[in-house]
């Protein structure tokens, strides 16, 4: 029971759109409106809003953090096997990309996938951010630099995780997270992705 209560209650944790949120405090329009129509952080800062889209990148990568950490906090306490800890990981990132509370609409959980990874293993996630880092530097393509961190992500999972479910859970999370960017990786391949900054259009 304790179980299925921690993965419940990390997919609720990630169900929190910090886009929408943060948007909606600011007096923004719905970023599921504009741009890409993804509320993520780079959808946001396509509105101009530089501190909105950090307060959304902030949000959505603690909600993950955060969710993660709690169910590790209590993995003694509640007798919570490691596969929990890890199936806690993957319904964070669900929630986010299929949120509960804004009909099922989310992101494609770049930001929220991070910051599993450091509840997980932070050599793992200080990997993905290096790797994210360089790549959003050098090619200003935030779907590219995501992608890229992405496919890295299992590998320094391998090395740095613990156990193999984490690590499974992290392979999970990896595809879940390309999937979602499907369409970017059309766009890239055609030539006609945005890059970071570029202004949003109805």
């Amino acid at each position: 029971m304790f179980n299925v209560l921690a993965v419940t209650a990390s997919y609720l944790i990630g169900s929190l759109s910090f886009a929408v949120i943060v948007s909606k405090c600011y007096g923004m329009d719905d970023p599921r409106t504009y741009g890409s129509g993804n509320p993520g952080a780079t959808n946001v800062l396509r509105s101009g809003k530089k501190k909105a889209a950090a307060l959304t990148l902030l949000g959505d990568a603690l909600k993950g953090l955060v969710a993660v950490v709690l169910v590790r906090c209590l993995q003694d306490k509640f007798g919570l096997a490691d596969s929990t800890v890890a199936l806690s990981a993957v319904a964070a990132l669900v929630g986010h990309m299929w949120p509960v509370f804004f009909g099922f609409k989310g992101g494609k959980g770049v930001a929220t996938a991070l910051g599993v990874l450091l509840a997980l293993s932070w050599p793992t996630a200080l990997v993905c951010a290096l790797v994210w880092l360089v790549m959003a530097f050098g090619f200003k393509v935030s779907s590219l630099a995501a992608l890229v961190a992405t496919v890295i992500s299992p590998i320094a999972a391998y090395f740095f995780m613990p156990y193999g479910s984490w690590v499974w859970a992290t392979a999970v999370i990896a595809v879940l997270v390309l999937y979602r960017h499907k369409s970017n990786i059309q766009n890239l391949l055609s030539g006609k992705e945005s890059k970071i900054g570029d202004k949003a259009g109805k």
